[in-house]
């Protein structure tokens, strides 16, 4: 799912929650949870998880994190998702869009992905990486 740079991603939350293409397990096998941040706490955001069926886990706003962590040596975990957006943007085709159509970009989107995993498996597996 593509969107404009300009517009917030509370509004693209149904659209998102609709373009995943991981099959998830019946709801009535596990109760399916979604964790968002503070800028999903409006009423589009909690009536678009509750429309997929998830049970939404939203930290208010004004609501500070607790920054304690459970183990003192525990180093921070990086965002999966900022990580891999780190990842895509070693590709400069992404990092500046020059493509005027979204599918396009789409298209350039997945194609990255998929060097990204290709890399990986042959990470795995022993062998050396190129590029």
């Amino acid at each position: 799912m593509v969107g404009p740079a300009n517009r917030h991603d509370a509004k693209l939350l149904a659209e998102t929650i609709e373009a995943v293409v991981v099959e998830r397990p019946a709801r009535e096998e596990v109760e399916q949870h979604l964790c968002l941040d503070k800028g999903y706490d409006n009423p589009s955001g909690k009536t678009a998880a509750a429309e997929a069926d998830y049970v939404a886990h939203i930290r208010p706003i004004g609501d500070e994190a607790d920054t304690t962590r459970r183990h003192p040596d525990a180093k921070p975990r990086r965002w999966v998702v900022e990580r891999t957006i780190g990842w895509l943007n070693k590709c400069r085709a992404l990092l500046v869009r020059y493509n005027k159509y979204a599918r396009n970009y789409l298209g350039l989107i997945q194609l990255a992905c998929c060097l990204l995993w290709y890399r990986r498996l042959r990470q795995l597996n022993g062998e050396p990486v190129l590029g």
